[in-house]
């Protein structure tokens, strides 16, 4: 049974950044992507990054390209998402997911939240002064 589990939220004054970790385990296909979402008081959760486990391919959201990153650590199975200059709008409960596709379907991940079946529990964003 695959799984994920996020951590490093907090609260940091805008133009701060911090890093969130994702650790993914019991993924045994080749073919899956880790996304990034958040959701904010009211709103509905939506895609912040991706990455595609086989080959790294990144994609982000016009609201944080420039300023978040997404990396992994292939050998301890993490992804990261650095995310600096952040800003207020930026607060919300991140949440990291796992897309299982098991055949390769091209160089590109998903940021839809309907792609994704296993969820960690969501780690709070807070940016405020």
């Amino acid at each position: 049974l695959s799984s994920a589990a996020g951590s490093g939220g907090g609260l940091v004054q805008p133009g701060g950044s911090l890093r969130l970790a994702c650790a993914a385990s019991g993924i045994t296909s080749d073919y899956y992507h880790i996304g990034w979402f958040r959701q904010a008081p009211g709103k509905e959760r939506e895609g912040v990054s991706c990455i595609n486990g086989k080959d790294g391919y990144k994609d982000y959201a016009a609201s944080v390209k420039d300023r978040f990153t997404a990396s992994r650590d292939t050998f301890k199975n993490i992804v990261y998402l650095e995310m600096n200059d952040l800003k207020p709008e930026d607060t919300a409960v991140y949440y990291c997911g796992v897309y299982i596709l098991n055949l390769w379907r091209g160089r590109f991940c998903s940021l839809g939240r309907q792609a994704y079946t296993y969820w960690g529990e969501g780690t709070l964003v807070t940016v405020s002064s």
